[in-house]
Formats: structure tokens, C-alpha cells, sequence
């Protein structure tokens, strides 16, 4: 009898944005090696896809909770106006200004929340809505002018001081991975809100309060949008329009990176592995062509080649008979006839409703 043949497994379900990494790399190397293989390549690539990638956690968040903040492109928007206008217009200091800049950005996140969880209105919807409501705001702020930018030494370091060649705000966005990656995966928070996003009702019936972490999801959003805006402005000045144009990346990011190294669930690196991969791609096919207008072409073809590769994914797995696992004895206690449980069961019972994690077509569906 011969022993079965073992396969080698080269993680192309997990791994396959890093692989496209490597191949993007290696082509466009070898076809443009003189202006893409250079470290002035590497460092713009790096520097200026920071501000999309924080973005791009941004609106991970709440897709994690299973809901949709569309308002990102604005509040990022509103915070880089408030921060430049105070100093410039008003003559604050940067720190006050900064502070001002980014507590606007949560108030509009508080605002988010009610709409969604009080009021009952889809996130889809209430965050569309707020997002004009914003672009107003910002027109009101600006006097519907271009704000000149601060001049100062200590504003421009913010962000474009060098650390090992990089401007600091690569590590400004390592650091926030950082935090988020944690607070998602190695706190209850963030079993919490995989919780709400994967089965609102298994989580509430678990005694999960949904409404809370669904707002805490709102504000953490609108919060970094707030922090992204203030680099922004110190890194590339101020503008009346950039917020809109990095939407599309964030939630191309997001979706693509949900089907990386966790796949089916939103993830911290992923969507930054998918930010960049796409940045490569695309940076080496302008040194290539010349043609600006690939990147929105490039971000549009990943976002909905990520979402229909999930979909297909989720349906995959959902036509394969599978046992049902016996629920534990915590998770009985949870959801049995005693009622929602308390807090302190709600969190392995939460455990059980996130272990397949939310999907991009679970949160597609939410929207609809």
C-alpha cells in the first residue's frame, strides 16, 4: 500500500495579493529597471500611499461591524480645511488646531452613529447623506476659496520628517495598523464588533450590545479620518477635492484585502498588503505608459474583482455539506431558554458567531 502523495501547498488562497506583489515587482523591473527599481520608487510609493491606507482602515472598521461609512472621503476633507484654516485664517497654534481638526471629525462620527443606530436609517444611506452634509460644511469653512498653507517649520516636520529614508508618516501608519490590528484581534472589542458583523441577532442574543459597537464603529471611522486629514494637510497642503478621489481606493483596499491572509474576513494587513500592491501596479504602468487615469481604472477593477471573488467564495463553501458542531456549554447558556446570558458568557458565545468572520458579500447584503 502506498502512502498518499502529500501536496504542497503554496498559500495562493491567503498569499495570493503577495505573490501579485512579487510578479508586479519583478516585471516592472526588468521592463523599466532605471526609473522603477530606484529608492526615490520606493520611497514615493510608500509616502504617498500612507494617507489611502489609513483611509482604508478607516472605513475597515465599520465593515467589520457590517456597516458602510461612505462619508471617509469628506470628513478626511473637512479635517485637512479646519486644520489649515485655523492657523492660516485664525492664527491658532498647530497643536490647538490639530486638536480641533480631529474633534470635529469625531463629532461627525457621533452623528453617523445616531443616524444608523437611533434612527434606524441604513449606514449605507445615513453615511451617503452625511457626506454631502460634510462637503457643505467644508465649503462654509473654507469661504469657498483655496486656504494658503501654513508656513512652518514644525508643521512640515510633522510629516516630512525622514526616518531611514521614509517621511515619518509611514511609520504614523505602521503605528495605527498597529493599534488597530491589536484592538481587533486581541481584544474583546474586537470580538465584539466581528460579533455584530458576522450575525447581529446570534451576537444580541449572546447579550452583546449591537448598537453600541455599531456606533464605537461609527466613531472610530470618523476619528481617523480626522487624524489622515491632519497628515495630509502637512504632508501634500490643502484641498478642496482629494477626499473624493481617495474613496474608491480605501474600499478597494478594504474588500481585496479581505480575501488576504484572513480570507473572507476584513483584516488590518491585508487591505495594507492590497493598498500597496495596487499602488505598485500601478506606478510601475505610469512609468510605463505615462497614463494617469490607471489608477482609478486600477482601483475599480480591484474592487469589483475582490467583491465578486468573495462571493463566489462564500457560495463555494456554502454548497459543501458540513456537520453541524454541537454548541458549547457556554453558548447553550447564552442563547437558551434563560435568556441573552450575561456579559461575561457574551464573549465566547461571540467567539462561535465570528469564526467563519464577516465577508464582503455578508456586508454587501447588509447595505441593500
Amino acid at each position: 500500500m502506498t502512502a498518499p502523495r502529500r501536496r504542497i501547498n503554496f498559500g495562493f488562497d491567503r498569499f495570493s495579493g503577495a505573490y501579485l506583489w512579487v510578479l508586479f515587482i519583478v516585471v516592472f523591473g526588468v521592463w523599466t529597471p532605471s526609473l522603477f527599481l530606484t529608492s526615490s520608487t520606493l520611497h514615493s510609493v510608500a509616502s504617498q500611499e500612507a494617507i489611502a491606507a489609513m483611509l482604508g482602515i478607516a472605513v475597515l472598521v465599520p465593515l467589520v461591524a457590517g456597516a458602510y461609512d461612505l462619508s471617509v472621503g469628506s470628513v478626511i476633507n473637512l479635517s485637512t480645511i479646519v486644520v489649515v484654516v485655523l492657523q492660516t485664517s485664525h492664527h491658532w497654534g498647530m497643536w490647538p488646531a490639530i486638536f480641533v481638526a480631529i474633534g470635529v471629525s469625531v463629532v461627525i462620527g457621533v452623528v453617523n452613529g445616531f443616524l444608523v443606530v437611533k434612527l434606524r436609517v441604513n449606514s449605507f444611506i445615513a453615511t451617503l447623506g452625511m457626506a454631502t452634509v460634510v462637503t457643505a460644511i467644508q465649503e462654509i469653512v473654507s469661504g469657498e476659496s483655496q486656504p494658503l498653507p501654513p508656513v512652518s517649520h514644525a508643521w512640515n516636520a510633522l510629516t516630512q520628517t525622514k526616518v531611514f529614508g521614509f517621511q515619518i508618516v509611514v511609520l504614523y501608519l505602521i503605528i495605527l495598523a498597529f493599534i488597530v490590528w491589536w484592538a481587533l484581534e486581541h481584544t474583546p472589542v474586537g470580538r465584539y464588533l466581528y460579533a455584530v458583523g458576522g450575525n447581529p441577532e446570534a451576537a444580541r442574543l449572546s447579550g452583546v450590545n449591537v448598537d453600541k459597537w455599531t456606533w464605537v464603529a461609527m466613531i472610530a471611522s470618523s476619528t481617523i479620518c480626522g487624524i489622515a486629514g491632519v497628515f495630509y494637510a502637512s504632508l501634500t497642503g490643502p484641498s478642496l477635492t482629494f477626499g473624493s478621489s481617495l474613496l474608491l481606493p480605501a474600499f478597494a483596499a478594504a474588500f481585496l484585502g479581505s480575501t488576504q491572509l484572513k480570507p473572507g474576513r476584513f483584516n488590518v494587513w491585508g487591505s495594507m498588503l492590497a493598498i500597496y500592491v495596487l499602488a505598485t501596479g500601478v506606478k510601475g504602468l505610469q512609468l510605463v505608459t505615462g497614463k494617469q487615469w490607471l489608477n482609478d481604472m486600477f482601483n475599480g477593477v480591484a474592487l469589483v474583482g475582490a467583491v465578486a471573488f468573495a462571493v463566489w467564495r462564500q457560495r463555494v463553501a456554502g454548497s459543501k455539506p458540513t456537520a453541524a458542531p454541537e454548541p458549547s456549554e457556554a453558548e447553550a447558556q447564552a442563547t437558551g431558554p434563560g435568556g441573552a446570558g450575561s456579559t461575561r458568557e457574551a464573549v465566547p458565545a461571540s467567539q462561535h458567531a465570528t469564526a467563519a468572520g464577516p465577508d464582503p458579500a455578508h456586508v454587501q447584503s447588509t447595505a441593500q
